[in-house]
């Protein structure tokens, strides 16, 4: 937990919040939304055969605007997947409510909203917010542009530039000695 000190809040915050979700369905759901960058209606509709391992990387079908894209799969979200599907063995939809239909908005929102509060986190969390720290975070790292524009299935850089400015409010807030 000491090399966590380091890291920027918003990354404390979902270390802390997959720290705290036992539930190993949860906890695949709340790491694909911040290290995929999902949309929660794109998490929702996500089936198995979406999932591309030998790539590492996720085939976001139908996505916001009917677009598909592609986006990264970590390596240890992928353990975690596997792990979980050998528990679940969802049939059709990777997270599967009740009689295999998808898993609902609602429920997302609640996962995310009880590991925030079981993690101490006094911001409310969206599952929207989980996206924005993943752009956010990859730009912070360099990663250009264009590429996180890809990631994150924009048609435009202008509509990922908006992460720009809170990955260079955060720089401004650095400080030097």
């Amino acid at each position: 937990m000491q090399l966590l000190i380091n890291l920027p809040e918003p990354v404390r915050h979902f270390f802390s919040m997959i720290s705290n979700t036992p539930n190993l369905k949860h906890k695949c759901i709340i790491s694909l939304l911040y290290s995929a960058g999902l949309r929660r209606s794109e998490l929702i509709n996500l089936k198995i055969a979406d999932i591309d391992s030998s790539r590492m990387v996720l085939n976001i079908k139908q996505g916001k605007r009917k677009k598909d894209r592609i986006t990264l799969l970590g390596a240890s979200v992928l353990e975690d997947l596997r792990a979980y599907h050998r528990k679940f063995r969802p049939k059709n939809y990777l997270f599967e409510g009740v009689h295999g239909s998808p898993y609902s908005a609602t429920s997302i929102q609640k996962v995310i909203k009880r590991a925030a509060r079981k993690s101490n986190v006094k911001k409310t969390v969206t599952p929207h917010m989980l996206r924005h720290s993943f752009a956010t975070h990859l730009l912070e790292a360099g990663t250009d542009l264009r590429y996180v524009q890809v990631l994150l299935g924009h048609n435009s850089t202008r509509t990922t530039e908006i992460y720009t400015h809170v990955a260079v409010n955060n720089i401004k807030a650095i400080k030097t000695y």
